[in-house]
């Protein structure tokens, strides 16, 4: 008999015509060789004294021989090419390492199954209230969701009608539940939008007034009931850097000139630094090598901790020497104060809202105020001045918690220090801050102590129940979604007179009271 030819290895296809039974068939590839008619030869039968089993054992054997040096040689999986035609789908079933076919039986509809199920239960179906159903589907959700929907493979049991409807009511509880979801979100960025196109409008509108009529009139104006309820509600970012320069003054009579002479000291300093660190220099300055040094590299190190999250500040930034510049002319300009940390915070918020003089000539008046003067030399007698002025109007406005710091031996000196320090621009959103520093530009330091309080009544209840870890945790980094409109209400809120006494004059009291202690514990007094 002639030699069989060889079969070759391929996958089998496994077709489901019915849930017991598994079709199994060879799927063999087309001879190299086709004659000119298109058609493959047909396979060689075996001999008709041949029985069909002793013939299949044959085959077998001969094409396993022929085939078995080839099984190594050839890839596992063989590449598609443009010439293969695709393979011709069988009856609609599970296939080995291929698509699955498209389903024929479409799912049923839910009318269709609810009907079903009264047939052959005889209950009728009673739909859950309209609030829990989603009227009007507008989309059919990408997800897992979807699949409770799928008819169960034909070699599995079918879902019962029961099962089917309980699945479609919770694949639409889901689709209604995603779609309030995604309509609460959209009221949300609505409002949002509509709350920022009215502060656009409000803040365009105030522009032309500070612009047009109070600027031009600073001085008769500053003061009026007017202008103090519009410096209430925030200034215009186009003219806060000029309105801050107005009310900050400049009682020092720094000029760009001025700032130019010191901003070329402190870069021959930094030269001097780098190159010979030559102590005759630095010590001209009125300050000890050591000090100096320390000064310098401390400002290298505060700046590219400031404002990380904005990149602007830090080295390759394009505020990065701007800010150097201004914080080494004020070391130059006051060496008894030279560099504190916080500052850079200050020079930083200056910086984004006026040009380099200008910014420089705001920084210098600005420290040279009394409380930041007092915090920024360290002048212990005088910070706890501040900090008993502040506890009095604490007491007054937030007795609770008042007690409940006092219970933990919680001082404001843990909390605040950071708060003056940096004029609430590390521990506040930068928006926030801006709009804090110009009501201070109006008020003064009163209103410092008068946002700490602000900001201890908006999270009072939150601080009721912490102990001492929590509350210094938590007051030293407030939470990012604080709003300025709830801030400043609760800022609003606060009463700064106690006992018919204001903040300035609490404060002057506490200064006499502490010049008789003085006088009181004095050598003289005892003789």
């Amino acid at each position: 008999p002639a030699a069989l030819p060889p079969a070759p290895l391929g996958f089998t296809d496994v077709n489901l015509n019915s849930r017991n039974t598994y079709e199994v068939s060879r799927r063999r590839s087309a001879p190299e060789h086709l004659p000119h008619g298109g058609t493959a030869p047909a396979e060689p039968a075996p001999p008709p004294q041949e029985p069909a089993e002793r013939a299949r054992h044959r085959v077998g054997i001969a094409g396993a021989g022929s085939t078995f040096a080839e099984f190594f040689t050839r890839n596992f999986f063989t590449k598609r090419t443009k010439e293969l035609k695709p393979a011709v789908q069988s009856a609609p079933g599970w296939k080995l390492f291929g698509k699955v076919p498209p389903r024929e039986n479409l799912p049923k509809d839910s009318k269709i199954i609810q009907q079903e199920y009264e047939a052959r239960t005889g209950r009728m179906y009673k739909p859950p209230p309209p609030s829990a159903r989603r009227k009007n589907i507008e989309f059919e959700p990408l997800s897992t969701t979807a699949l409770i929907l799928e008819d169960r493979p034909a070699n599995l049991p079918a879902k019962s009608v029961e099962e089917a409807l309980r699945h479609r009511q919770e694949y639409d509880e889901m689709v209604a539940e995603a779609k309030k979801r995604e309509i609460k979100e959209a009221h949300k960025r609505k409002k949002i939008m509509r709350e920022r196109f009215k502060q656009e409008e409000n803040i365009a509108s105030a522009m032309v007034i500070w612009v047009n009529e109070i600027l031009p009139n600073w001085e008769g104006m500053r003061a009026t009931r007017r202008v103090r309820e519009l410096w209430w509600q925030g200034l215009p970012p186009s003219v806060r850097g000029k309105v801050w320069s107005l009310a900050v003054g400049n009682e020092l009579n720094i000029t760009p000139e001025l700032y130019e002479i010191f901003l070329s000291r402190a870069k021959e300093r930094w030269k001097s630094f780098s190159e010979t660190s030559s102590e005759n220099d630095i010590e001209d300055a009125g300050a000890s090598v050591a000090d100096r040094e320390a000064s310098l590299e401390l400002i290298k190190l505060d700046i590219s901790r400031t404002f990380p999250s904005l990149y602007i500040f830090q080295k390759g930034g394009p505020y990065h020497d701007l800010l150097h510049s201004v914080l080494g002319a004020y070391t130059c300009y006051r060496p008894d104060v030279g560099y504190v940390q916080g500052m850079s915070f200050i020079a930083a918020v200056l910086i984004l809202n006026l040009e380099e003089a200008d910014a420089f000539i705001a920084f210098a008046n600005l420290l040279n105020k009394p409380c930041q003067l007092a915090f920024f030399r360290v002048d212990h007698s005088m910070m706890l001045k501040y900090f008993a002025a502040f506890e009095v109007f604490f007491e007054e406005n937030l007795p609770k918690l008042f007690l409940h710091f006092k219970s933990y031996s919680l001082t404001p000196d843990i909390y605040l220090i950071d708060w003056i320090f940096t004029l609430y621009s590390k521990s506040l959103p930068l928006d926030l801050a801006c709009r804090v520093w110009d009501v201070f530009c109006r008020d003064g330091e009163e209103f410092l102590f008068r946002t700490g309080l602000g900001i201890l009544r908006l999270y009072e209840d939150i601080l009721l129940q912490m102990d001492f870890i929590h509350i210094a945790q938590f007051l030293t980094k407030l939470p990012e979604d604080i709003t300025s409109e709830k801030l400043f209400s609760c800022i609003a809120a606060i009463q700064m007179q106690n006992s018919n006494k204001k903040w300035a004059q609490v404060f002057a009291s506490l200064m006499k009271d502490n010049k008789e202690g003085d006088k009181n514990h004095s050598p003289a007094s005892k003789s």
